[in-house]
């Protein structure tokens, strides 16, 4: 908020002293689009319904036309996630009979307990990843999907569609479901454990989020958003925002273009883009213009050495103990999996080894490697690493299963001798680890492995400049082929 304060005032100033000489233009590339893994700009005709265009040098998907009505069935699924989400807050998930003493377990309880432990920083973890941020996406969805409605979409509906992109992750109940089955099994060998309401309600939640993203066509949203005239570049000069339409023979100078990382409008100045500088606001969507992410590797390094800090103790340190009739028992996360397996919970097991264990080590060596590689400019197995990036960005935050079977144990056992569950420090490393692993994912921009190697031209100069375009292949059920040859829209 405040850098577009600064940004405005500059505008302002440059605007009452600019002299009438003409100013340069910026012109929107149509039919281009640049893959935001590997950097390459590559055309893509406009997609039918049912068709996926996926970029040619790294596989990754560009454009998805869906077959759904494109405002009619995420609306219905949004409006539905909103009505259980309502009532999962107002509903139980467990209940725990030891003895004749009988607790119950709902979503906001967990954070609470934990709170009252003195693990206050991760219960409020816990609750905005379960119970706030669900909450605040299913409010941005339906607010999107209000703008998207209207025959031009309103000025607050990109920035909400912005924030939904980056909040969506955070959102954690397909995780929150995974936890509640984890902390199920551990507890009905210590008493009689009855499954509520909120369970179902939550795993319906699940559904109809994914339902929602699933059925939500994002290409046709923005293509109702209008692209203003004119556009203030990062030096507070106005430019005219002109068209053009890019074919395989002719695509503008790779130096003078960038696309948004929020609506990926691809965009062409009449002068070399900077890597990392502001290029002013998007004329769509009034995103902050890069070519790249600021400070990419930096940021990414030092997330990363955090996360390798915090890896140990949270490996080595117990994260709750367990105590029944007086004798307490620690459990670290690996002999949580040990349990799982004795007790014949074979494949629970495996998924929490995998989420718990092999997922955060999976993410910092695999970022170690596209960070160190990127200094090194390596130029080998790019397109191993680009795909591996994508998997840890996707599977980042299924690590959390643990932290949430924990709160949900530490809020429904608490029998004073006869049994209790307390959370411990290797918790709070464990949660560290999670959360800025999935920010040092964030952080780093793959397409500097490519751009470190040469792939995508050389860095943007003022003097020189290098085209580096290709066409873009268009898919129909998941197999590649060539724009030109396009199969008819199916019923």
């Amino acid at each position: 908020m405040s850098d577009r304060f600064h940004k405005r005032l500059w505008r302002n100033a440059v605007t009452m002293t600019s002299s009438v000489t003409p100013s340069p233009t910026l012109k929107v590339v149509e039919g281009v689009r640049e893959c935001p893994y590997c950097g390459l700009f590559q055309t893509v005709p406009r997609l039918k319904r049912g068709q996926v265009a996926f970029c040619t040098r790294c596989d990754a998907q560009l454009a998805r036309r869906r077959r759904t009505a494109p405002i009619a069935a995420p609306t219905a699924f949004c409006l539905a996630s909103a009505a259980l989400y309502l009532a999962l807050l107002i509903t139980q998930l467990l209940t725990i009979n030891v003895h004749g003493r009988v607790n119950t377990v709902t979503i906001l309880t967990g954070p609470i307990e934990l709170g009252r432990e003195g693990f206050g920083e991760i219960g409020v973890i816990v609750g905005l990843t379960t119970l706030v941020m669900p909450g605040i996406v299913i409010a941005l969805m339906g607010a999107i999907l209000i703008g998207a409605s209207r025959r031009h979409m309103p000025d607050w509906a990109p920035r909400l569609m912005s924030w939904y992109d980056r909040l969506r992750e955070w959102s954690m109940i397909e995780v929150y479901i995974l936890g509640v089955f984890v902390a199920y099994t551990k507890l009905i060998d210590l008493a009689i454990v009855d499954l509520q309401a909120g369970v179902f309600l939550i795993a319906a939640l699940m559904f109809t989020m994914a339902a929602t993203d699933s059925t939500l066509d994002v290409e046709r949203i923005w293509h109702n958003r209008d692209i203003r005239e004119e556009m203030a570049d990062g030096e507070g000069r106005i430019l005219p925002v002109e068209h053009l339409t890019a074919t395989e023979e002719f695509m503008p100078s790779l130096q003078h273009m960038l696309s948004c990382h929020s609506c990926g409008l691809v965009m062409a100045f009449d002068h070399p883009v900077s890597r990392e500088g502001d290029m002013g606001d998007c004329p769509r969507c009034h995103q902050i213009l890069r070519r790249r992410k600021s400070n990419s590797l930096t940021n990414a390094a030092a997330l990363l050495m955090a996360g390798i800090i915090c890896y140990i103790p949270a490996n080595l340190l117990p994260v709750m103990t367990y105590t029944k009739m007086g004798q307490p028992d620690t459990s670290t996360i690996i002999h949580g999996v040990i349990e799982l397996w004795q007790s014949d919970l074979i494949p629970l097991a495996l998924l929490v080894l995998f989420a718990s264990i092999t997922v955060p080590v999976l993410k910092i060596v695999s970022l170690a490697v596209m960070v160190i590689g990127t200094w090194r400019k390596q130029k080998r197995g790019l397109r191993n690493l680009t795909k591996l990036y994508r998997l840890i960005d996707l599977i980042g935050r299924w690590s959390m299963i643990d932290v949430f079977m924990i709160s949900i144990l530490v809020a429904i056992v608490h029998f004073n001798f006869l049994a209790n569950v307390l959370a411990d420090p290797g918790v709070v490393f464990f949660t560290i680890v999670v959360i800025v692993t999935i920010f040092a994912v964030h952080s780093f921009d793959p397409r500097s492995m490519w751009d470190a190697a040469g792939e995508n031209g050389p860095v943007p100069a003022p003097d020189e400049a290098r085209q580096n375009s290709a066409p873009g292949g268009i898919s129909e059920g998941g197999t590649s082929f060539p724009p030109h040859d396009m199969e008819p829209e199916r019923a």
